[in-house]
């Protein structure tokens, strides 16, 4: 049972439309020829991969801000938060999660907090892992209070695959830390804009986890620039 369970993982009630149309299209090619039918096969199960949504561990130790996403870190530099938050107009840093394909793209709640703003923005859809990206492409973005009242901004990014960006809360609404909050279908990126003077701890390169692999604590000092750059996937 438990080898089962390594293999296959929940799926998201959102995938379950798509996997349904996958299944039903390779219904329809079996009838035409078994060699495309099992091509259907093989991307309905690519379908339900993507929409996987396995429970993760959340670390219960307090003053952490957890990854929000399964991927890779490809950017950290300081940058304003977006204006449609209504955010204080000074630059945070901003360590981003690349999410390719393969990944799982849950996303969760990178603290615990009230969600203050959320911000629909649309956009193009440049390739996630670019800085101009958090600039230019599609986003949505939320505001969350902590308990301490210092906000943390948190954005879903469309990217060069990923045209579809949910999101399950709206302002008012109270999220746990590592708590689901929405997904990105298709490839895409996270950002997160830490509170002015917590420093990261992680590095460009690094392999995330969503809501277990941890990026700061909220007691740590200023940022510098040293692991300033970007990351190109």
């Amino acid at each position: 049972m438990n080898m089962i369970g390594t293999f296959i993982k929940p799926m998201h009630p959102e995938g379950r439309k798509f996997v349904a149309i996958f299944a039903a299209v390779t219904f329809g090619l079996f009838l035409l020829t078994p060699i495309l039918g099992w091509i259907g096969v093989g991307l309905t199960v690519w379908c339900y991969y993507f929409f996987r949504d396995p429970e993760r561990v959340t670390p219960a130790r307090p003053g952490l801000v957890i990854s929000p996403a399964d991927g890779v870190v490809s950017l950290i530099e300081p940058a304003v938060p977006p204006a449609e938050l209504g955010l204080p107009d000074v630059p945070l840093t901003r360590v981003s999660v690349f999410m390719s394909v393969f990944n799982c793209h849950v996303n969760r709640a990178p603290v615990a907090g009230e969600v203050t703003a959320v911000a629909y923005r649309p956009g193009k859809f440049f390739n996630a892992s670019l800085d101009k990206a958090s600039a230019d492409n599609e986003r949505n973005s939320l505001a969350i209070r902590m308990e301490d009242g210092r906000d943390l901004a948190v954005v879903q990014i469309a990217g060069l695959v990923a045209r579809r960006i949910v999101c399950f809360v709206k302002p008012g609404a109270q999220l746990g830390r590592g708590e689901r909050f929405g997904l990105i279908r298709f490839g895409s990126r996270l950002d997160v804009y830490l509170p002015e003077g917590v420093s990261p701890q992680v590095e460009i390169g690094q392999t995330m986890i969503a809501g277990e692999t941890v990026i700061a604590e909220l007691g740590t000092g200023v940022h510098t620039d040293q692991n300033k750059g970007e990351l190109h996937g």
